[in-house]
């Protein structure tokens, strides 16, 4: 799981002082400062155009979650004003590196996206089933219908900027409609009419 924490989130580092010797070790150890992180746990930093940059990594408890969390601090500081923010990511993986775990947070958009472009278009908010098999064919093949989409839109966009997946349907659709009917004729047309028929009509 990756995601974001509140600017603010309550975070303790793992307790590291002695054990009485009776009852439950303590869990949790002193309180993360954002004002105040650690150097040792700073793998990044730089300055540009006034902006530095720190990020910082660390395994730290969050009483919400059962457990240990892999947290990675940014913090982005003006150099001229002296304004700082912060955002916090988060993840169940403590093994995944903050730069990897930086770049699958900004994926997420696409996801959400790609899903969304799978319920709409591609059928997998009718998939009606609840059995494994057919709840993972309909999932695959509505995503790989998202990627097929994309890839078809593409080249299109250079000559029609606006093409949307409702437009794809449509075009081909028109398609089919036009092949359908000259199937119908007594005596099928050259190929040049047919191929204008169908341009004209997809259009």
């Amino acid at each position: 799981m990756i995601a974001k924490l509140r600017y603010d989130a309550a975070l303790y580092f793992p307790y590291e002082g002695p054990y009485a010797g009776h009852g439950k070790r303590k869990k949790y150890g002193e309180k993360l400062d954002y004002q105040n992180i650690s150097p040792d746990s700073l793998p990044e930093s730089c300055i540009e155009k006034d902006i530095e940059t720190k990020i910082y990594q660390m395994n730290i408890w969050h009483k919400k979650f059962a457990d240990l969390l892999n947290v990675v601090v940014i913090v982005k500081s003006n150099l001229k004003t002296q304004a700082v923010a912060h955002v916090v990511f988060f993840s169940s993986n403590v093994e995944l590196a903050y730069d990897a775990l930086i770049d699958s947070d900004h994926l997420r958009c696409q996801i959400e996206c790609n899903v969304r472009d799978a319920k709409q278009y591609w059928g997998l908010e009718d998939c009606m089933t609840v059995k494994q098999t057919p709840v993972y064919h309909s999932a695959n093949l509505a995503m790989f219908m998202v990627n097929v989409s994309h890839a078809v839109m593409h080249p299109m966009r250079t000559h029609w900027p606006e093409v949307s997946v409702t437009d794809l349907k449509a075009w081909f659709r028109g398609r089919q409609y036009v092949g359908d009917t000259l199937k119908l004729l007594p005596e099928m047309p050259d190929s040049i009419f047919i191929a204008r028929a169908i341009d004209q009509m997809a259009q």
